[in-house]
């Protein structure tokens, strides 16, 4: 099916996929006076660094006050991560080697907005099929959030996927090629979070996120 942008209500169809949007704040308990926001304005920007994935630039900053000052920024497209729930209410989990870390992290499945132009709800269907072979029926937007937005851009959407069919895994790269699947009763994998077994901030924050979201 062609994403045509159709809406009904808070849920839309893209590429045959049942898209679920978040809530959002309708309780307006984070509504306040904008006349009373300190107003901040981003001056230039000077690339000091471009990579394959992320750039790192000095960015110019005007404060409220007038005083100028300066922030190194990183450059980053944006990501999507997915928590796979089955039927039977298992997660579907990765346990992953991270070079930067130097560590094997359990994570739910992850991937880069590396493709410009594609909705990040198509990058999560994507990244479902090729890291664990799964396409799901539906996918439930269940929010977005800033990784570091004291110096980096980076902004990652969490999906839940539901109604799982299992295919080949389509892994790229050496660190996918050897990662391992778990799966676990979503209930033990976010006894895990609390434990400190699982310590990757988006997949605590995915789990939680679908745990409120399935049992309310």
């Amino acid at each position: 099916m062609i994403d045509d942008g159709s809406m009904s209500g808070d849920r839309v169809v893209s590429q045959g996929v049942d898209i679920v949007a978040p809530a959002g704040d309708k309780s307006g308990a984070l509504e306040v006076d904008r006349s009373k926001r300190a107003v901040f304005i981003k001056g230039d920007e000077h690339l000091e660094f471009a990579g394959t994935r992320i750039s790192v630039v000095h960015m110019g900053i005007t404060a409220p006050g007038g005083e100028k000052y300066v922030r190194e920024v990183v450059k980053h497209p944006g990501a999507v991560v997915i928590v796979p729930v089955s039927a039977n209410g298992e997660v579907h989990l990765l346990r992953q080697y991270r070079a930067p870390v130097g560590e094997n992290l359990v994570e739910i499945p992850a991937g880069t907005r590396d493709v410009p132009g594609e909705p990040p709800e198509q990058t999560a269907h994507r990244e479902l099929k090729e890291e664990l072979g799964l396409v799901a029926d539906t996918l439930t937007l269940l929010g977005r959030v800033y990784n570091s937005p004291g110096f980096c851009t980076e902004e990652t959407y969490i999906y839940l996927a539901t109604g799982l069919h299992q295919y080949e895994a389509e892994r790229e790269g050496p660190e996918e090629m050897y990662m391992e699947v778990l799966k676990l009763p979503l209930d033990e994998a976010i006894g895990l979070c609390t434990t400190g077994a699982i310590h990757d901030a988006q997949t605590i924050i995915g789990l939680m996120l679908a745990q409120r979201r399935l049992v309310g």
